[in-house]
């Protein structure tokens, strides 16, 4: 990360797809809200989890599901150490997992006005 605390632009991404492991053993791919990596990465439409710090989520309307169960389960397989999930409520709650062993734990949870006004090191993407 940056030394002003903030993430370099080169190491987010929105609508890039992740190559995770898939239901059957195979190669899968799902393609989180918002990725932040340790370092840039190269140009393409399927990425792969290496460098992978963080995914988030936005719930919308009827994904609930699929956003607070399958993906999670699914990030967690892949080894991607955080994942935070963030409700369309009044205050945008933000929920923070972070990988503990196989499954993610809920470490946080508080507004997104509250996250903004936060360092990345705070975190733990550092």
């Amino acid at each position: 990360m940056a030394r002003s605390g903030r993430c370099p632009s080169e190491h987010i991404a929105q609508a890039v797809g992740l190559r995770i492991p898939g239901r059957d053993g195979g190669v899968g791919g799902r393609i989180p809200d918002l990725v932040v990596w340790s370092k840039a990465q190269a140009d393409g439409v399927w990425l792969p989890v290496a460098d992978v710090l963080l995914v988030i989520e936005i719930v919308s309307p009827g994904s609930q599901g699929v956003d607070t169960v399958t993906k999670r389960s699914e990030y967690a397989a892949a080894s991607i150490p955080q994942y935070w999930v963030v409700d369309q409520d009044a205050a945008q709650t933000v929920t923070m997992h972070r990988l503990e062993g196989d499954q993610y734990v809920a470490r946080a949870t508080m507004p997104l006005a509250w996250v903004l006004n936060t360092r990345p090191d705070e975190h733990g993407l550092g």
